[in-house]
This record gives structure tokens, sequence and C-alpha cells, in this order.
């Protein structure tokens, strides 16, 4: 067996032939060791046939491939985090990696590294050796991580100790055999457009560093981050834009960050939300303006940009603000055979169910259930026949 620090012989060759850097070679190598305006879109039906096998996939039809169907560990937070010695249901890591294994999943993302201390491995498995036992786990189960919701330094410029951790986490996705790392939160929670530009200095520079070590570096969305940005007219009293050219403020963050090295994952049901919510702006000479956000418009135009998705459904609720309710992937409204048809690119997008409310305080495996749902109608969906 091939000692984690000792590259294998031939092997700087080797690792130079497949385009590797020598961390995430020799990751490699331990791992194969360790064995609508005003209102939603009322229109769009629901994906409710049940796909249970993984080997029919129809040809050309199916619009997510059975490689390229995941989730993000959120959705079942409560089973990695439930004490195995308590209950008789999948708990930590590695049980839960196998009941999503047996649904049919091929993809995780994580959603940082903390399970229940009695389960195996202990309660924090964010560090190298927990990394080396996850990645067993996951090929154990036929899985891929695909990324993480982690760590995203607070300090611009950055603190050495900041830094420090950022690159350990680097680390841990290359054990884990990542190809994307990202974070669950907006790059700024501002409307201002200085403040957006520093946010892009930043992940410029962040995501520099992650692909020198392999990786590509994402942030994720939520509603307000397809809001209009502030870029001009009258100033408020703290000396602030109170007015817009219109564009949204992640359309600005892709206009100026590096599309080498700063990827996005899109929350498609936030950004159906704000679809919702952002409609009209003010413009710099005072009018008022109209303006339809199209979620899967944005995505044909910076295709490459988008390489995960967050798939997440949702009901009409025009009561609550955001125009949607969750519901497991697949019972809702969002028309996803129209938006992953205009996207396309099926083998490079890597889409995560994720349901934010599916653990239930009553009904303790309702999480499961829900993710087996999400696989079932994720599987299911097919090109339209014309």
């Amino acid at each position: 067996m091939t000692a984690f620090n000792d590259e294998p012989a031939n092997g700087e060759a080797l690792r130079r032939a497949l385009g590797l850097n020598r961390r995430r070679f020799l990751s490699t190598c331990t791992a194969a060791a360790t064995a609508a305006i005003a209102a939603p879109v009322l229109g769009a039906s629901p994906a409710l046939a049940q796909d249970r096998g993984r080997g029919h996939d129809h040809g050309g039809d199916v619009l997510v491939p059975a490689n390229k169907r995941g989730i993000i560990l959120y959705t079942v937070r409560d089973a990695t985090g439930r004490d195995p010695l308590a209950t008789d249901l999948p708990s930590g890591f590695r049980e839960v990696f196998k009941q999503l294994s047996r649904f049919g999943y091929r993809q995780v993302e994580f959603a940082g590294y903390g399970q229940h201390a009695n389960a195996p491995g202990g309660a924090s498995l964010e560090s190298v050796q927990g990394a080396k036992l996850l990645r067993s786990w996951l090929d154990e189960y036929g899985l891929r991580a695909q990324g993480n919701h982690g760590f995203i330094p607070p300090s611009w410029p950055l603190t050495t100790a900041d830094l420090d951790t950022f690159k350990k986490h680097l680390e841990i996705a290359n054990i884990l055999g990542m190809a994307h790392m990202g974070t669950g939160g907006d790059p700024t929670g501002s409307a201002y457009r200085a403040d957006w530009d520093v946010a892009a200095d930043k992940w410029n520079a962040l995501g520099e560093i992650a692909r020198r070590e392999g990786l590509k570096l994402y942030t994720h969305n939520h509603d307000a981050a397809y809001g209009f940005l502030l870029d001009g007219g009258p100033l408020d009293a703290q000396g602030n834009p109170t007015r817009s050219s219109g564009i949204r403020k992640l359309e600005y963050f892709l206009k100026i960050t590096d599309p080498k090295v700063v990827w996005l994952e899109m929350d498609i049901f936030w950004a159906h939300v704000a679809q919702y919510k952002f409609h009209t702006y003010t413009a710099h000479d005072g009018s008022s303006r109209e303006k339809v956000f199209d979620p899967a418009g944005l995505v044909v135009r910076n295709n490459k940009r988008y390489p995960l998705f967050h798939a997440k459904d949702g009901v009409v609720n025009t009561t609550n603000g955001m125009g949607y309710d969750m519901v497991p992937f697949g019972t809702g409204v969002i028309d996803y055979t129209t938006f992953f048809s205009r996207v396309g690119d099926r083998n490079y997008h890597n889409p995560m169910v994720e349901q934010d409310n599916a653990p239930s305080a009553t009904d303790a495996g309702q999480s499961l259930t829900h993710a087996k749902i999400g696989y079932d109608n994720l599987a299911a969906l097919r090109k339209r026949r014309h």
C-alpha cells in the first residue's frame, strides 16, 4: 500500500500525464488504496413519475444522468446528527451514505463535517484523518463528494489564521475527491456596488489559491443576491447610492470575477423566489422599471460558471413574501423539466437535491423519506417529446 506522503514509483510522470497537482494525485492514490413577475409560474407541472431503477435512463431522453444525481447532506442533517445508540434508523455519515446509495444517489455535497459523537469516527471529521475515513465510506458505497458548504475566510485582507484554515479545507476537499469547494452564503450581503467590488477581489484571490490546489471555488445564492444592485442615483445620508442600473448583484459579480477561478452554484428555488420578489427597480433617472428575472437564462449565458445546482422545489404561497413554500423535490410547481432542458450540458452540471425543512420533530425518518422522493423524481425527469 502506498503511504499518503510517499509518491508512487514513477508517480511524478503519471501525475503530470493526468494533469493533477501533487495533493490531488496523492489523495487519489490513498482513496484507491483504502477501498413569473408578481406571482409564481403556476403552469409548471411537477415530475411525479417514479423511476427507481439505476439503469433505466431511456437513452438521450433523461435530463439528469445517473452519475450526476446528488444530494446536499444538509437535507438529512438530522440523520447524520442523531445518536446511533438510541435509534434503529440510519445515523452518522457512514449509515446515511449507505442509505443514500441504496436510493440511487451517486453524489453528495457536504454541509460541514460534523455528526453525532457516538457515530463511527466521532463528532468531528473536519481533519485530514477524518477526511480519509469519510473518503473510505464514500468509496465503499459508490458515492462521490462533489462539494462542501464550508469555510470561507471572513477576513480581508486574509489573516494568517484564516489562510491556514482555508488551506486545511482545501486539503480535506482533495482527500475527499471533490472537484469543487464552496460556501452556503452570498459573497456579501450588501446591495452596494463598492462592496461587491471588494467581494470580487477577495473571491478572485481565494479562487486562485483553490485553483492551484486543483479545485473550483464556488459561491451559493439565496434570493437577495439576485436582487438589484444599487449603483447610482442620489446618495443617501451615508453616501451610498439609492438607485439601480438594473443589473442584479450576482450578474455584476459574474462580470467582475475571473471565470477561470470563481464559480457559482445556483439554488434554483431561491432564484425563483428572487424572480417573484425582485421584478421592479428604480432607475438612475428615478423612473420605475420592470425586469423579470430568468434563472435559466442567466445560466445559459454563463453556463460553465454554474457547475452545481441546488434542486429544491416549492408550491405557491403568495402570503409569505417569498412566493413559495418548500416541498420535496418533484412535488411542487417549479418546472425542472424546462429548466434542465434549457440549460443543457447535462454531463457538466451537478444537481443536488435539497430541502431545508425535510427534518421533522415528529417523524424521525422524514428527511430520508423525502430524500428518496427527491431521487426518484430527479431520475424521472425526461425531455419533452414534441
